[in-house]
């Protein structure tokens, strides 16, 4: 009867101490499992980002090039409208003024105000401010993201451009 006691209570010691081993080191593994899943989120978050804006900039070239304005809007503020809607929220507050149009000669490659046909319209989103998630293995402060997109306007129909 002694025996069996004493087996008995120095198995219950250690499964117990071993116990307590299992929940440290599953806490240290979740630790790792969640640094790595917040780091793939992040990256996946930036890269989307990324290629959002980039589309939404190229999108804004493509309805400026043709001359196109949204109603009584200049073409500026039509082709800043359809940036933005592009952009999917991502340009909207604050952001919105990161989003420059410029226009260039295309023979002197000189900034102009003149949207004429032949000229280069270039739409960047300049100095975006990325913050990611869960900044566990990199610092909290913001990646700034640039994207650019250019081509040449078409002439306008009857030569007149749309005011800017």
């Amino acid at each position: 009867s002694d025996w069996s006691s004493d087996v008995c209570s120095s198995d219950l010691r250690v499964g117990g101490s071993e116990q307590g081993s299992e929940f440290v080191e599953a806490g240290l593994a979740l630790i790792v499992f969640c640094a790595l899943l917040f780091l793939v989120i992040d990256t996946g978050w930036g890269l989307f980002v990324k290629v959002t804006l980039q589309h939404a900039a190229a999108e804004g070239v493509r309805y400026g090039v043709t001359g196109q304005r949204s109603g009584v809007q200049g073409q500026t503020a039509s082709i800043r409208g359809v940036v933005q809607l592009q952009a999917m929220g991502l340009l909207d507050g604050a952001q919105a003024s990161t989003i420059a149009i410029r226009f260039y000669d295309p023979n002197t490659l000189i900034q102009t105000a003149s949207n004429i046909g032949g000229n280069l319209l270039e739409i960047s989103i300049e100095g975006y401010q990325f913050t990611p998630f869960a900044p566990l293995l990199r610092s909290a402060t913001p990646v700034s993201i640039t994207v650019r997109a250019s081509d040449i306007i078409e002439p306008s129909p009857g030569g007149v451009p749309p005011a800017i």
